[in-house]
């Protein structure tokens, strides 16, 4: 039996519109790294075409009901037979260097995992305005999202993704990082690659559609950066499983 070197943990909620071309992108990067890799879609209360397309393109399909992302990302850790973990959402995509480049900077040494950084598959001036507000934030605190990836045994070691609905990818960073310094190791990001962003949501709802969202539910956001994160599950729903179910 082949080793698998990297396995690349896919969530997907009712993504068939999606689902293909990030397949696609992950086998385009694939083919400039040396490793074997294994791609992992997990399935989250899909009810459409999303696991029979992964299946016909060459996937493991691992099932999961549960209504939070963290939740869902640690199912395909557990099925994961990589030694090295990456994760990307269903709707966007990797650039063709990505894989050689993690595992590069993983069999270094240095580096306890990392992120990537996000640029959109279009422009405008709203997008450049997230972009350049993503850049600061992920510049001032290195806490690098996107794609995440590390070894399979150092999100073991931490326990997977925090399972929280809000913030759970800055909360899983700073664990990474933290846990980094007790092995001497550094958290990071891609400097050759990038993940490509996505921009669904704005081509539906507007290139406004986030920092809207920010303004229109600052006391929602604020009240989950305190605990109450009630009225913060509600908004995930909306623009992520409600949304999924009906575009």
């Amino acid at each position: 039996m082949k080793k698998t070197h990297i396995s690349v943990i896919v969530p997907a909620h009712n993504e068939e519109k999606y689902v293909v071309r990030c397949i696609n992108s992950i086998k385009k990067s694939s083919e400039n790294f040396k490793g074997n890799i294994e791609i992992i879609i997990v399935c989250n209360c899909c009810t459409d075409k999303t696991e029979q397309l992964a299946v016909e393109n060459g996937a493991v399909v691992v099932r999961d009901e549960s209504r939070c992302i963290a939740k869902v990302r640690n199912e395909g850790i557990k099925a994961a037979k990589g030694d090295v973990i990456v994760t990307i959402d269903c709707d966007n995509r990797m650039t063709k260097g990505t894989l050689s480049e993690i595992y590069r900077l993983i069999r270094c040494g240095k580096y306890i995992g990392g992120g990537a950084p996000i640029r959109f598959e279009r422009y405008s001036f709203p997008l450049w305005c997230n972009d350049i507000m993503c850049r600061a934030a992920f510049g001032l605190t290195g806490l690098y999202c996107g794609i995440f990836w590390a070894e399979k045994n150092t999100f073991d070691a931490i326990g997977g993704f925090v399972e929280k609905r809000a913030m759970e990818d800055v909360a899983t960073a700073k664990l990474l990082k933290k846990y980094g310094r007790t092995k001497g190791k550094k958290y990071t990001t891609l400097r050759k690659n990038h993940l490509i962003n996505s921009t669904r949501k704005y081509d539906d709802y507007g290139d406004w559609l986030y920092l809207r969202l920010m303004i229109e539910n600052a006391g929602t956001m604020l009240k989950a950066a305190f605990g109450n994160t009630k009225e913060y599950d509600k908004l995930i729903d909306k623009i992520f499983y409600d949304y999924n179910d009906t575009h």
